[in-house]
């Protein structure tokens, strides 16, 4: 890919970035030092304090507690990268030294290990998550170093990944084994690509290639541990690993839902890097139908709690949903990956869906407070009395034992500049994924080039483009490639160019236009919103007989708190008159959708009564909907994104 310099300057994006900056991570900086009153202790600080050899002490959280740490570090480098603050720098150097004071001579880090079982280092490869932390700890290093120039954190992360790669590999003095949380694998390609080190990208494949073979590993592993696991698991479960076949050969998404798109996301970069078409094959068809089949409406992915897992094509329950918050980042990470290896719509659409309503409702306004789960449907009661439920909050928390998600959240939004454009390998198309205002300078075949996008999103569907010649020239000839969004249903979008209409042909989701670009030139992209009734697949039975609300790229429920409850006596009228309207007021500023429904009234049914002959009684009401990423932001409520038809 060519060169890109990208700054987001969009109204809506900036309160998101500008909260991340300003709240978010200060805010997780106190999460992981236990200063947050009434929250969950991280114990991540604490840990590599008793590591380093600061203090006393047990280790405390999870046995992958390390990652909250590096994700933070890494939320921190992209935020430094665009905000220099010689403070928040000052505090992620102390944070690095100490993480260096921690590591053991041969360049091995890891605070549970060392302080809880020193000496059994990578003897529990299935559930110990050794390498996953050191996974999220190379992302940290390479961000960090773009950002500050500053080579620490990376010269350790390079240390360990040189004793790795010692450890591990099919010679005989190697342990031919992977990891039970993939994440190392999309890292090193990272590392690979800031270096330039073969054995980076050698090492990942390893991992890659080695996933699913027989004997599995996990078992033999097992069973040399006398059968014992950390959660007591009883015999691997392979599929939950995505151990159960070798990647080539995986035709469904199975298991644990944030493993599996980490990894998908690496098998993406390598399928790129090594032209290996069998792992672009089996990427495609893996996409097909995570996306086709195994997705909700709102970009969550991971139907069940047990495993936090996929189940099966089309089970995609509204109220006992899982679709954890870093699942979502995961399949937004996999989206870019397709889209370098093949620059179609669908998956920036998946990219759009995911980042405008599942992550952006995992956080509250105040950037305070975060959902780990991501519901389609809240009863608070059942939530607080049904045990099968109770992993479905209806109020954001604080914090988490296991709080990755948070972080997860802080380090996509921070580098969110990363995913709106691409330039073709020849330096003659430049694609827009996103349209998210924003200043962008590329280095195109016929020279520099800056675009100054200008977006409504997500509330109008009207984006301008004026194009900069940065170094003097009186034009360039390039090709301009934007994304037909799925959204948008009416025909053909309108592209103007100083104000005169423009033909341009259609590929692969992308409306594109060659011609000799001058300076000042103005492209005006319109997409008109209209409010639309989605149905669901008939398969997908928690769905049948119910619509959703959808406008642009934002999805809409009910809330308690505009149309009482139970919500579940509340259907749609046969016409049901949608309209929207900006309402300033509201949750800080937001386009409002109405409409027409019907109320069945409980006020006459008899005390004690559960059931009586039908009766088709109802009460007609003007109900109101909100974008989903705002749910939760007033008092505690029933919640649904599906209404009954």
């Amino acid at each position: 890919m060519q060169k890109m310099d990208i700054q987001i300057q969009d109204e809506f994006w900036n309160r998101y970035t500008e909260l991340v900056r300003n709240t978010v991570i200060p805010y997780q900086w106190e999460a992981l030092n236990d200063r947050i009153e009434n929250a969950e202790p991280s114990y991540a600080i604490q840990n590599f304090k008793i590591a380093a050899g600061h203090m006393e002490g047990e280790f405390g959280g999870w046995i992958f507690q390390d990652s909250d740490l590096y994700k933070w570090l890494e939320a921190v480098a992209y935020s430094l990268r665009r905000h220099p603050d010689p403070e928040l720098e000052h505090i992620a150097d102390e944070a690095i030294d100490l993480i260096g004071q921690a590591q053991h001579e041969n360049g091995y880090v890891n605070t549970y290990f060392t302080i809880q079982e020193p000496g059994r280092e990578w003897s529990n490869m299935y559930e110990a998550h050794e390498l996953y932390c050191a996974g999220h700890m190379i992302e940290a290093a390479v961000a960090y170093y773009q950002a500050t120039g500053k080579r620490k954190l990376l010269d350790i992360a390079c240390r360990f990944v040189d004793l790795i790669n010692r450890t591990f590999g099919t010679q005989p003095d190697q342990i031919r084994a992977y990891c039970g949380h993939q994440e190392i694998e999309l890292a090193l390609v990272k590392l690979h690509e800031l270096t330039g080190e073969a054995r980076y990208l050698n090492l990942s494949r390893y991992f890659i290639d080695e996933r699913g073979t027989k004997p599995s590993y996990f078992v033999e592993e097992w069973e040399r541990r006398g059968r014992t696991s950390i959660w007591n698991q009883g015999t691997p479960n392979l599929e939950v690993y995505q151990s159960h076949l070798p990647v080539r050969e995986q035709t469904v998404a199975v298991g644990h839902s944030v493993r599996a798109v980490y990894m998908y996301t690496a098998m993406a970069d390598l399928a790129r890097l090594t032209g290996d078409a069998k792992l672009r094959v089996a990427c495609e068809r893996l996409w097909a139908n995570t996306t086709g089949k195994q997705m909700y409406i709102t970009g969550g992915i991971g139907a069940t709690h047990l495993g936090e897992a996929f189940t099966f094509d089309y089970d995609l329950p509204n109220d006992t949903v899982y679709a954890e918050t870093c699942a979502s980042i995961g399949l937004i990470f996999w989206a870019r990956r397709m889209l370098r290896l093949d620059m179609k719509s669908e998956y920036a659409d998946v990219m759009e869906r995911a980042l405008f309503n599942n992550v952006l409702g995992s956080m509250s306004k105040d950037g305070q407070h975060f959902f780990y789960v991501n519901p389609l449907e809240v009863w608070p009661d059942a939530s607080l009395h049904n045990p099968d439920r109770r992993h479905v909050k209806p109020v954001r928390q604080k914090w988490f034992g296991c709080s990755c998600c948070p972080p997860n959240v802080a380090r996509l939004l921070s580098s969110l500049n990363e995913y709106i454009y691409d330039v073709s390998h020849d330096g003659k198309t430049v694609f827009t994924h996103l349209y998210i205002g924003s200043e962008a300078t590329f280095e195109l075949a016929c020279g520099k080039v800056r675009l100054r996008q200008r977006a409504a999103l997500p509330w109008e569907g009207r984006v301008e483009f004026q194009v900069s010649l940065p170094e003097g020239g009186n034009n360039a000839e390039f090709e301009l490639a934007l994304r037909i969004p799925a959204w948008f249903q009416k025909g053909q979008p309108l592209l103007n160019v100083n104000g005169e209409a423009q033909s341009y042909d259609v590929d692969k989701g992308y409306a594109k236009v060659n011609r000799i670009w001058t300076e000042g030139d103005l492209a005006e992209w319109l997409l008109p919103m209209e409010t639309t009734l989605i149905a669901a697949h008939p398969a997908i039975r928690a769905d049948a007989g119910r619509a959703a609300i959808q406008r642009g790229p934002l999805v809409y429920c009910l809330e308690e708190a505009d149309n009482g409850k139970p919500l579940t006596s509340l259907s749609l009228s046969n016409e049901p008159n949608l309209s929207d309207y900006l309402d300033a007021e509201l949750l800080g500023g937001c386009v409002v959708v109405e409409g027409d429904g019907l109320v069945t009234d409980d006020t006459a049914w008899p005390e004690g009564q559960l059931y009586r002959p039908l009766s088709k009684e109802t009460t007609a009401v003007r109900f109101k909907a909100i974008p989903y990423f705002l749910w939760g932001n007033r008092q505690a409520g029933e919640m649904s994104v599906w209404m009954r038809q």
